[in-house]
């Protein structure tokens, strides 16, 4: 499979296969995707199974589903026996009430048609398919009969429910009286469920921050249980599968808790059923062991911080040599944990891998875990509202809000895809240099080119939303009865500085001066609106990466976000030609200019969904830039309508940027430059017909 590229944030659309044909009597392919899993480890000492009586014992394990479907089957494990697992019986039922072992009648699950198997050491094995209907979020009892335990034992010991242990043959017993209770699980590894809408499994594979410390037993409110709640709840998700691969106290270069994340990367993402995304979250332990026990030396930070990102790149390749798309979560706040008594250097290590996860472009997209759980008043700790009291592990409300902060368009859009229904692409259209773009033909005024414009827009229901430059507005009439025009027509209004001034001249003092310039007659126009939107002007931000990040730091300061741009086919340059065509009355040379204008546009909106789709694996809420002069009048309407027939509907600014692709223009913490499907020179790809009227 090809190698996908990697950004800050993505989706698959996948290929369909053509060309085969089934025999007319061949059975349809079941659609497996897991609905519910766990990472495998040795489970010993207070994490083993209590010695097991002569007669064997019936154990009863509880899993919640994220997906539904129509047939059910169980994968069990045997990973760390050093013996061959005997499973004599199994079966399938639905819990009566939480927390307790009673079911309702439920169907015997077999193997290879027989009612018992044993699984070879270091093995896992399916069990043979159930028809038996399970809803979104329903719960599951699985329960075996284990003649023997082997040494080891292979389990999850952080299962957050309760599980049950009987003597004897009991599998299909409704109610096991008298069994004694514990908070782990043993042999069970997925439950995969079968449907034709099925969409695929995310797995969220991490620490014990993904495990759920914590967390109450029966509860699931892990933060991969908020964020299973959230996509079966919206129509286009709700066919995804979670699987959580959380083990506690685990990293991601050496065993700890449990085998590595690299060495176990590959079974508990890769190997399983569906999985088309993967979120990985874990390296605070890795960051809190080096320096537990004595200090590190500053080549020992180094080289941690270098093992820990080389590993990231790894799990990308591996992900991304099967299809997956690997989502990278920031690493939060370990400072004031009384385990790991982390210093300054362990802060400033956690920083930097943080940086690589949000820039280094390994990652599909990124979920800023840190940002979002952080004390924004002291960001080396958790805020206290999301702190459980260790300062290390989220609090209920950490974790919900961690789990409500996953953006559903990561998948929302691929899962459409999965089923057939792709989702429109969108297009936010923005319009530079308010109040006036450019020559004019004769008899034409700067207001009634605004005028043209927003009734256009208000006919064709296209929102939009503009960037002034105030230098023209002051003294003169026509430019000022043009943006009240703009507001008049209930649209919105950014800064776009107030002389349009370029970074690299005048340096990042002058220009944040400019831009605080603007502000005034901006605040009065934009009375009542948020215009605390920036637009660079020539999309510039500085070829000194100390300049752009010293302005995006006072715009930061200011409230900022910045406008991005994803699309152009550099409008403004149909201006000058039509003013002069317009001034020989050359309708020939004014119907050439109008041609070629929409073959730019239609060129343009072409190029940069080819660019989103081989970059990210997907389309973008894409942010077109235009200007506001009289060529962009005239042929509004028609370009509008071309957008449409072109499959495209349109949106608002704010909606585009709430996808995570647009982080770093949302969140100027972040470092720059603001995200732009490859930049400004890739979009100029038309130009008008040269010549005309010169």
């Amino acid at each position: 499979m090809k190698r996908w590229p990697t950004a800050l944030i993505a989706l698959a659309l996948f290929p369909a296969l053509v060309g085969a044909r089934a025999a007319p009597d061949a059975p349809r392919r079941a659609d497996w995707i897991a609905s519910w899993g766990t990472s495998q480890m040795v489970a010993d000492g207070d994490n083993a199974l209590p010695a097991i009586p002569a007669d064997g014992i019936t154990l009863r394990q509880v899993v919640r589903l994220s997906a539904g479907g129509r047939q059910v089957r169980v994968r069990l494990s045997n990973m760390f026996g050093k013996q061959p697992l005997v499973v004599a019986a199994a079966h399938l039922a639905r819990p009566l009430a939480p927390g307790t072992a009673r079911t309702d009648a439920g169907v015997p699950l077999t193997f290879s048609g027989r009612p018992g198997t044993t699984i070879p050491a270091g093995a896992e094995l399916y069990s043979d398919p159930v028809t038996m209907p399970v809803a979104p979020g329903a719960d599951l009892a699985i329960s075996l009969h284990l003649p023997a335990a082997p040494a080891p034992q292979t389990g999850h010991p952080g299962s957050r429910a309760t599980s049950f242990t009987l003597p004897g043959a009991h599998v299909a017993d409704p109610v096991l009286a008298g069994a004694a209770t514990l908070t782990h699980w043993y042999v069970i590894a997925d439950v995969e469920v079968s449907d034709p809408a099925s969409a695929g499994t995310v797995v969220t594979i991490g620490d014990s921050i993904t495990d759920g410390y914590g967390v109450l037993p029966n509860t699931n409110t892990r933060w991969s249980d908020v964020l299973a709640q959230r996509l079966r709840g919206n129509a286009s998700t709700r066919t995804i599968g979670v699987v959580n691969a959380g083990i506690g106290g685990n990293r991601i270069l050496l065993d700890g808790l449990g085998p590595n994340l690299l060495a176990r990367f590959d079974r508990d993402v890769i190997a399983r059923t569906g999985v088309r995304w993967a979120i990985v979250l874990e390296g605070v332990n890795d960051l809190g062991v080096l320096t537990r026990e004595a200090p590190a030396t500053p080549a020992q930070h180094a080289a941690l911080v270098a093992d820990v990102t080389a590993a990231y790149r790894q799990m990308a390749d591996r992900a991304h040599a099967h299809g997956i798309r690997l989502i990278g979560g920031t690493i939060t706040p370990l400072i004031g944990n009384d385990y790991y008594h982390a210093g300054p250097e362990t802060e400033a290590d956690r920083q930097a891998i943080n940086r690589f996860i949000r820039t280094s472009g390994t990652f599909d997209a990124v979920i800023d875990f840190d940002r979002i759980v952080r004390d924004p008043a002291r960001p080396d700790r958790l805020a206290p509202a999301f702190d459980s009291g260790d300062h290390l592990h989220p609090s209920p409300a950490g974790y919900r809000t961690m789990g409500e902060a996953v953006p559903l368009t990561l998948f929302a859009a691929s899962a459409s895809a999965a089923r057939g229904k792709a989702p429109p692409p969108t297009i936010a259209l923005t319009f530079d240099d308010i109040p006036s773009h450019g020559p004019l033909p004769p008899g034409e005024t700067r207001v009634g080119v605004i005028r043209a414009i927003t009734t256009a827009l208000s006919r064709a229901k296209a929102p939009a939303f503009g960037f002034l430059n105030a230098v023209s507005d002051l003294d003169d009439a026509d430019s000022r009865r043009a943006s009240e025009a703009w507001r008049a027509a209930g649209l919105p209004l950014g800064n776009h500085t107030y002389s349009h001034p370029n970074l690299d001249e005048v340096g990042p003092v002058n220009y944040a001066a400019d831009i605080a310039k603007n502000e005034p007659p901006l605040a009065k126009l934009a009375r009542g609106t948020d215009w605390h939107w920036f637009r660079y002007p020539y999309l510039s931000e500085g070829t000194a990466p100390a300049a752009r990040e010293a302005i995006r730091a006072d715009l930061r300061r200011r409230g900022y976000r910045i406008a991005a741009v994803t699309m152009s086919f550099s409008d403004y340059e149909w201006n000058e030609p039509y003013a002069a065509c317009a001034a020989r009355h050359d309708s020939a040379a004014i119907a050439k200019l109008d041609a070629s204008f929409l073959a730019g546009a239609r060129t343009g909106a072409l190029a940069a969904r080819e660019r989103a789709q081989t970059q990210l694996g997907r389309d973008v809420p894409y942010i077109l830039l235009m200007h506001v002069g009289a060529m962009d009048a005239r042929m509004l309407p028609r370009l509008l309508a071309l957008y449409r027939s072109m499959g495209f509907r349109f949106t608002t600014l704010a909606a585009a940027q709430a996808d995570p692709y647009y982080a770093s223009a949302n969140d100027l913490s972040l470092p720059g430059p603001t995200a732009s499907l490859g930049g400004l020179s890739t979009m100029h790809l038309a130009k008008p017909p040269a010549g005309l009227c010169t």
